[in-house]
């Protein structure tokens, strides 16, 4: 210990005896030395003006005076010479050159020693000077600092709060010169703003306050409280956060912290000021930013502050302790409201940082921010938060009608960064932050059949707002309570509550940058053409809806949905049986009778729904709709009582004995092996026994009396007794149903037999049932063992489309697998393929355009010439023409196969561009409008490869776009430039360099006088891609480059 002190002492002298000889040198430089009389009599004029400079016995004091009067010297040094700067004006004729510095410019080294001046007065001037707890101590930064604690005297003339005024005044003197003062606020802002504080704030009769704090007059505290002030606006906000949330200090240390040197707390009245301060910063305009960027930018923050899983956490919890902040009101705000609406489109607006490195931070902050307000304050969370969110989509909703229609067609009511930044706002609030509270779920209700409007449209285009929607929708449905999905999924339909959609007199629109927006639709005057266009809406809707119920499978709300629609269909038709013998004689005047009428017509539109809607749930759902025993057994209850209804009014049909068949054989099944069934699934298909119970006293047959007997029987007794019957009906079910899966070879037995026949035979007896059974089982062994191309052949004719699709899928996959056999027999394949393509159902027809690429890709020269003859309907072994249909389907595996090719389509160049040119003067419109799309793609993977061919095309389009009538053959011709153009970019100016000007006019007419609008974006599309290719023609960028030359 005594080693150590005697260190300590000899670094103080040490310390002390360099500051009196650099003191002394001063002085004989500036007496001496004839150079330094300039500063000698700035030195004199600013000693004169420093009313503060006092003489003093400590050394550490008069070395602070003198260096903030060679600091003051330096600044009006740097005034007087930038005052006398006239700058020469710029020569024209010369070349260009860098303006030149003003010459109060300091340069590198200066700015060092400038800095080396300020940190002595820091360190000597400031620090030391500073409460226990008011900013960092001395001892806590470097080595020297805390030597320099213990050399100070603060007894001695003059007094220490005197000496922090004057060094706090003399740097607020130096700060007001730019150069200087960003030298300050940036290295030593902490202390300054400390320093200030504490002579503007402190108390002066405090407790435990010491005595030697007290002495400045009430006017010199009110100075040092306005120049905080304008420090504290004059500086980069976030700086200003971080330094005052440094100077408020952190929480009480525990003592179960291990802290090797704890830090002195913040007394009350500064952490009170620093928490008074920070709510300003807050309540300011872009505040919530600073505050933001205060806390998050910085050392250990983000990308610069580390990675792994211990940055990621602290990063987390610097997001949620940033939200909190934001969450909670200031004691300095008038009110709630008032906070909320000054802070709630700050929040907001932190959604749309484009910064990449800070926009995932400050959203999380945003979307934890609000989520934690939804929790608090819901109502004002709702007024100021959601609902301006949510405006972009339901603006429409919220225009009076009168308003709306005085508006022409065409007014954009959203644009498209609006309804983009709306979506986007919506993903990153609700899916993003996950937390589906029932205040959240029922702020996004309205808003709904907006966003599903938004997603049907993008499904017919090209959009970057289609997966948002998906993600949106999906989020809700699968975090709603099951009856209110169930419920929003009826509203989507058109068969539950009123949704609200898209405004009537409003329409989506495609924007330029790929996403959507809303505008006034053009009003229709045809009845007829208006009416088409609404039930075209209702079926599109209608098939997105079920696209996005394949993605709800697995949570089982798919199931739940199409069991809703099928009790639907069953009250439906009730209503239907019980309305259709009401007479409406009955109705007094023809109010009633029309009221009569229009009710009947509203009925009758939504059983055809339900109708549409079961239809599409078993076309695309298929066998994957029920994930477990529950939905399974609902399903064969709402069957069972339609069933029971049908018996009971005695009006059975073919269709409800077939369902009543399927629905006891799939009972029959479960029970029979086909599902592992627990005590518990016996629970629930006892809500089935009054339904067989029914069904086995009214129903005519006897065999399905028994059969639904011996059901109830095995249910009521949980499988331990079951008849040869139930059995019977279970083999017979699930040996039709591995039948049907595979080849099909039951189907080619008896072709003749129809499907009512095959589901009917689910509940017939037993010998009929083992035998089909064993038939079919040992039909398919013989299919599969020997010969398989030969059953796929013969399943490629089946009547029923799965097996024919699936058969054509085989072939394809022997094909790709180069199957020897396979590929002996090309023209037996080409034949199969080309006769499916005729085919009405795109399941099969998409199968055998897939058959046909991959055979064409194998054997390209004896394909193509069959391929290019089929689509000019000129093959020889054809029976008449071919349709419109089929030879489009042929253009699209040629353009298969021009991709598979890539390079080597170059060979095929002219076949194909002259067949895509002959459809190009077809009849009919359709097949001129794919040719065209044809011929765009082709001619852009052919780039340079074009030659001649150019001229013949430019003429083509040339004269479509000018004579034909068809606005969609127009479209085509003109967007047929705009692909060309996209996929040769650079090269188009060698490429077509003989026609360019002849497109570019083409263009210019279609603007100008073409009636169609989407062939005129088509155009504007085209000239914005021409313009940027000669843009970059023109003027190059340029790069710079470091050439090295070898002399010899």
């Amino acid at each position: 210990f005594s080693v150590f002190c005697s260190l300590q002492t000899a670094k103080h002298a040490a310390l002390l005896e360099t500051l009196n000889s650099n003191l002394a040198a001063l002085e004989e430089k500036l007496g001496q030395d004839p150079q330094w009389n300039e500063l000698r009599r700035l030195r004199a004029e600013v000693r004169e003006q420093a009313a503060w400079l006092e003489s003093s016995t400590d050394v550490t004091w008069s070395f602070t005076c003198q260096v903030l009067l060679l600091l003051l010297s330096l600044k009006k040094c740097m005034i007087l010479l930038a005052a006398a700067y006239h700058p020469a004006k710029p020569n024209p004729r010369t070349a260009e050159a860098a303006p030149a510095l003003s010459p109060d410019t300091l340069s590198i080294s200066q700015q060092k020693t400038v800095q080396s001046a300020l940190q002595f007065v820091i360190t000597l001037g400031l620090c030391p000077y500073l409460l226990p707890g008011v900013g960092i101590p001395l001892k806590h930064r470097t080595e020297f600092s805390a030597v320099v604690q213990d050399v100070v005297s603060p007894n001695a003339a003059p007094s220490a709060l005197h000496r922090l005024h004057a060094s706090c005044t003399a740097l607020l003197q130096i700060a007001q010169h730019p150069a200087l003062g960003n030298l300050i606020l940036t290295r030593h802002l902490g202390d300054l703003i400390a320093g200030l504080c504490q002579l503007g704030f402190c108390p002066t009769k405090g407790k435990g306050e010491p005595v030697i704090f007290q002495g400045l007059t009430e006017e010199q505290r009110t100075h040092c409280r306005e120049a905080l002030k304008s420090v504290l606006d004059r500086v980069y906000q976030p700086l200003v956060v971080r330094e005052l949330l440094v100077l408020q200090g952190g929480s009480k240390q525990s003592p179960a912290q291990e802290v090797k040197q704890p830090l002195a707390q913040a007394p009350a009245w500064l952490r009170r000021l620093c928490g008074q301060l920070l709510s300003e910063r807050l309540m300011r305009p872009s505040g919530v930013q600073a505050v933001v960027r205060g806390i998050m930018e910085g050392p250990g923050t983000g990308a610069a502050g580390g990675s792994g899983a211990e940055a990621a956490a602290a990063d987390w919890r610097k997001c949620d302790m940033v939200a909190r902040i934001l969450a909670s009101c200031p004691q300095q705000s008038l009110s709630l409201e008032d906070y909320y609406r000054q802070v709630c489109p700050q929040i907001l607006d932190l959604l749309h940082i484009q910064d990449k490195l800070t926009a995932h931070q400050f959203q999380r902050v945003a979307t934890t921010a609000l989520l934690t307000m939804a929790r608090e304050r819901p109502q004002l969370t709702v007024k100021y938060l959601l609902h301006p969110m949510l405006a972009p989509l339901l603006q429409c909703w919220d225009m009076a009608e009168l308003a709306m229609e005085d508006l022409p067609a065409g007014t954009v009511l959203v644009k498209e960064a609006e309804l983009s930044r709306c979506v986007e706002d919506v993903l990153k609030v609700y899916v993003v932050g996950n937390e589906p509270s029932d205040m959240l779920l029922e702020s996004l209700q309205p808003s709904l059949g907006v966003i599903f409007s938004l997603y049907c449209f993008t499904k017919q285009n090209v959009s970057h707002l289609r997966s948002p929607c998906q993600e949106i929708l999906l989020w809700v449905l699968e975090k709603s309570e099951r009856e209110v999905a169930l419920s929003t999924l009826e509203g989507f339909a058109g068969l539950g509550r009123t949704m609200k959609f898209l405004h009537p007199l409003c329409q989506f629109q495609v924007a330029g940058g790929g996403g959507a927006m809303i505008t006034v639709k053009e009003t229709i005057s045809d009845e007829e053409e208006a009416l088409y266009q609404k039930v075209s809406s209702e079926q599109w809707q209608m098939e997105q809806l079920v696209d996005l119920l394949t993605h709800c499978q697995k949570s089982g709300l798919a199931g739940d949905f199409f069991i809703c629609c099928l009790k639907e269909l069953t009250h439906v038709a009730a209503k239907d049986e019980a309305g259709s013998d009401a007479a409406p004689l009955s109705c007094e005047s023809l109010v009633e009778l029309e009221q009569y009428h229009s009710q009947q017509l509203v009925g009758q539109k939504k059983k055809l729904l339900v109708l549409q809607l079961v239809a599409m749930l078993c076309e695309r759902l298929s066998d994957t709709v029920f994930t477990d025993v529950v939905q399974v057994v609902e399903f064969v209850a709402v069957t069972l009582q339609r069933a029971c209804a049908s018996l009971a009014q005695g009006s059975e049909g073919t269709v409800e004995a077939q369902t009543l068949s399927m629905s006891i054989g799939l009972v029959a099944a479960m029970l029979g092996g086909a599902v592992q069934l627990k005590s518990g699934d016996f629970a629930i298909l006892k809500q089935l026994v009054p339904l067989l119970e029914e069904i086995s006293r009214i129903h005519p047959e006897p065999v399905i009396q028994q059969l639904a007997a011996d059901l109830r029987i095995t249910i009521c007794t949980h499988g331990a007794f079951s008849t040869q019957t139930v059995g019977s009906a279970a083999h017979s079910t699930l040996g039709e149903k591995i039948g049907s899966s595979r080849s099909g070879g039951q189907t080619h037995a008896n072709p003749t037999e129809s499907p009512e026949d095959k589901t009917a035979g689910l509940s017939l007896g037993p010998p009929q049932s083992n035998e089909n059974c064993s038939h079919t089982n040992s039909s398919m062994a013989t299919a599969h063992s020997p010969q398989p191309l030969q059953e796929l052949l013969l399943s490629a004719y089946d009547p029923e489309i799965p097996v024919r699709a699936a058969a054509l899928r085989g072939l394809s996959r022997l094909i790709e697998q180069r199957d020897p056999d396979g590929l002996q027999a090309q023209e037996k394949l080409l034949k199969v393929f080309l006769e499916n393509m005729e085919h009405e159902d795109s399941f099969v027809y998409l199968s055998a355009i897939q058959g046909v690429a991959l055979l064409s890709d194998v054997y390209p020269e004896q394909i193509l010439p069959c391929l290019l003859a089929q689509y000019g309907c000129t093959s020889p072994g054809t029976r008449g023409p071919q349709t419109a249909e089929t030879r489009m389907k042929v253009g699209e595996v040629l353009m298969r196969v021009t991709r598979a090719l890539g390079d080597m389509s170059c060979q095929y160049r002219a076949p194909l561009i002259h067949a895509f040119l002959r459809g190009a003067r077809d009849p009919d419109s359709t097949l001129r409008a794919s040719s065209l799309s044809n011929l765009g793609e082709l001619c852009q993977r052919l780039h340079f490869q074009l030659g001649s061919v150019v001229q013949e095309v430019t003429s083509c389009l040339t004269a479509v776009v000018k004579t034909d009538s068809e606005a969609e053959v127009r479209r085509a011709a003109v967007h047929v430039v705009v692909v060309l153009l996209r996929g040769l970019s650079e090269k188009a100016t060698e490429v077509l360099r003989d026609v360019l000007r002849d497109l570019y006019r083409l263009l210019k007419s279609v603007v100008a006088s073409d009636r169609d609008e989407v062939t005129v974006l088509h155009a504007q599309l085209a000239l914005e891609e021409l313009d940027d290719i000669m843009r970059r023609f023109l003027f190059p960028p340029q790069t710079l480059e470091k050439k090295l030359v070898v002399l010899p």
